[in-house]
């Protein structure tokens, strides 16, 4: 509510974050995945034999997306022991200067600031591998450190690109299956 009564309007930050939320929850590619393993499996040929495998291959990427995303919700239920393991995860580094100064080009402000963010990320990356390791006992933050928050973009590029990966390889097959060489 706002101070006249009327209703709060909501953040453009909120409203992204409801978007993305839904984005994720759908699974396009998994029509054209769909198809494919359908017309691989309709064929009976070598090739056919390769779409399957192929279709198999691409859905598992969203499945460990799912499972990745669904790690990451898990881990930030309960901020305040999040936050504690990401304190954690500073003192460890033994760099606690270098890395407030980081996290906070990373997130301090408003707006897009994109180049100051992704400064404020490379700086963070040469983190030594004893604090990876260390950072690896923290259940809740090693998912927004080195490297598991590298495994995380990765899935998350990689699930984008199977949407037209899998709809190519489902329209090829449709063809192949259509001019009779399936």
């Amino acid at each position: 509510m706002t101070h006249d009564g009327g209703p709060r309007r909501e953040s453009w930050s909120a409203r992204t974050n409801r978007a993305v939320h839904g984005a994720t929850t759908r699974v396009d590619g998994q029509p054209f995945l769909a198809a494919t393993f359908a017309l691989g499996l309709a064929s009976g040929s070598t090739v056919g034999t390769v779409l399957v495998v192929a279709a198999v291959l691409l859905a598992l990427v969203p499945a460990a997306f799912a499972a990745r995303r669904h790690r990451v919700l898990r881990a930030v239920e309960e901020p305040e022991q999040l936050a504690t393991e990401l304190g954690i995860a500073v003192s460890l580094s033994d760099k606690v200067d270098e890395t407030r100064g980081a996290l906070t080009s990373i997130a301090g402000g408003g707006g897009w600031r994109v180049l100051s963010r992704l400064k404020g990320v490379w700086s963070g990356v040469g983190m030594t591998g004893r604090w990876i390791e260390g950072v690896g006992d923290l259940p809740r933050a090693r998912y927004f450190v080195p490297p598991k928050i590298g495994t995380s973009v990765s899935l998350v590029l990689a699930t984008l690109w199977t949407v037209p990966i899998s709809a190519l390889l489902a329209f090829f097959a449709l063809v192949a299956a259509i001019a009779g060489t399936l």
